[in-house]
């Protein structure tokens, strides 16, 4: 059976018909405090975050958190210790191997800690293939809810962006929870 006639056959057995709600009064939650609770939710889901302090160098604070990183991969002008550039990469295989790669987002949500990071870097496989992302993030870019974030967002020539909150985990197998099983085992949020 084709799915056109899948579909007719559905629709002749319909008996009632409901219309689409309204969804112009509909609002996410709100927060008295976005970054406060952007802050508590990205540590809940198994994130990190820290404040850039007034002076602070953004490269010795990456140094300090991860002073073991051998490859650190960003397309980031400020960011001046990285010795792999997703722009530069061959292809993306050539990223395998970084120990920390570094991105901004444009904005996060203080519903569940996530962070709107296009892509603008020529091979976006930096985001998933860190065993640790850092995230750089301006603090007073924090929306409430997903409400919110959804009107926000925009995609450049690279048409491609992704919300990511927190270390990729699962438990799928024997339920024992893995860190990193299909991106980074950490992600720290550096909040400028």
């Amino acid at each position: 059976m084709k799915k056109e006639e899948l579909l007719t056959k559905i629709r002749k057995n319909i008996k009632t018909k409901y219309d689409m709600p309204s969804f112009d009064n509909m609002k996410g939650v709100t927060y008295d405090d976005p970054l406060k609770q952007f802050m508590e939710m990205s540590k809940t889901v198994g994130g990190q975050v820290v404040e850039l302090q007034e002076g602070q160098d953004v490269n010795e604070l990456i140094r300090k958190t991860f002073p073991e990183a051998q490859v650190i991969a960003s397309n980031l002008t400020e960011i001046t210790i990285a010795n792999r550039n997703p722009d530069k990469v061959v292809e993306a295989n050539d990223l395998n191997g970084t120990d920390v790669g570094v991105v901004k987002g444009v904005f996060g949500v203080a519903e569940n800690g996530c962070i709107w990071v296009p892509q603008t870097m020529k091979e976006k496989a930096v985001c998933f293939i860190s065993e640790y992302l850092v995230i750089l993030l301006d603090k007073s870019q924090i929306v409430n809810n997903m409400h919110e974030a959804y009107t926000r967002i925009e995609f450049n020539d690279y048409g491609y962006g992704c919300f990511i909150s927190g270390p990729s985990k699962t438990a799928d197998i024997a339920q024992a929870l893995v860190m990193g099983a299909q991106a980074a085992r950490g992600v720290t949020v550096v909040l400028t």
